[in-house]
């Protein structure tokens, strides 16, 4: 049997033939592209994002206004008319067809979330998923965490830890987690990592005070790198006795038992 390569190089010459060959096998690459976790944190922003989005024609967005103006405010002269854009819909997901045709054809695709790392408790990781089994190139670029950034700002075990994304919202599932996640922090000596909706954040805290024990570390990191970042870890029992107001604004919640 003759491979690919061989007929093309019998019908077109070797170097043309090795040309089209490997020109009709190259796949687009998705990168993974972080954005500022607080509005306008431009200066968290590393040198590899400013370069690819200089040049990427092609976006997957959770939200494609926000996405836009992200980009916008990276490069003013730039045209971004000339970029297409796709969103992820909330409910349906991305097109993930469309997300396979771009790459298929060796378009390069950015994907971009609302705040921080594509993938990280957010869609981004479906589409990475795609784009592999597809065998296309995924490259991750740097960027902020907002739970890499508490983690490492909380003083609790950072050689072991667990993200949980959002407990349950109605109870008894939300109590029953939270103890559940207390028991597990206190068994493994792992530090519980979750995050709430912002309006939600105060009322998150009232059930962690009511239904941790209180030596239990807690570490709450809200709107970090923005000007007014909040950073404290405390017992729950110091907790109880210095209750704080949280803002509605973007937070990470820490426990190790």
């Amino acid at each position: 049997m003759f491979g690919v390569q061989y007929i093309i190089n019998l019908l077109f010459g070797r170097g043309l033939g090795r040309l089209l060959y490997f020109s009709a096998m190259s796949k687009g690459i998705l990168y993974l592209i972080p954005v500022p976790i607080a509005d306008d944190a431009l200066h968290t922003m590393p040198a590899e994002v400013y370069s690819h989005t200089a040049v990427l024609q092609y976006y997957f967005a959770e939200n494609v206004r926000t996405a836009r103006r992200f980009i916008k405010s990276l490069h003013k002269d730039l045209v971004i008319e000339n970029i297409q854009f796709a969103e992820i819909d909330k409910h349906t997901g991305a097109d993930t067809a469309l997300l396979k045709k771009w790459l298929n054809e060796g378009k390069d695709v950015g994907v971009m979330s609302e705040a921080g790392c594509p993938g990280i408790a957010d869609p981004g990781a479906e589409l990475a998923g795609i784009a592999h089994g597809i065998g296309a190139t995924v490259v991750p670029l740097t960027g902020p965490s907002s739970i890499v950034l508490s983690l490492m700002a909380s003083g609790l075990n950072g050689q072991s830890f667990a993200f949980n994304g959002y407990l349950p919202i109605k109870e008894p599932m939300r109590s029953q987690k939270l103890k559940a996640l207390e028991a597990l922090s206190k068994k493994e000596n792992q530090t519980q990592l979750f995050i709430e909706t912002p309006y939600r954040n105060n009322q998150l805290l009232d059930e962690i005070l009511k239904h941790c024990e209180n030596n239990t570390r807690l570490c709450i990191a809200v709107n970090l790198s923005a000007p007014d970042s909040y950073i404290k870890t405390k017992t729950i029992g110091d907790w109880k006795q210095q209750k704080t107001a949280l803002p509605k604004a973007p937070a990470v919640f820490l426990l190790l038992a």
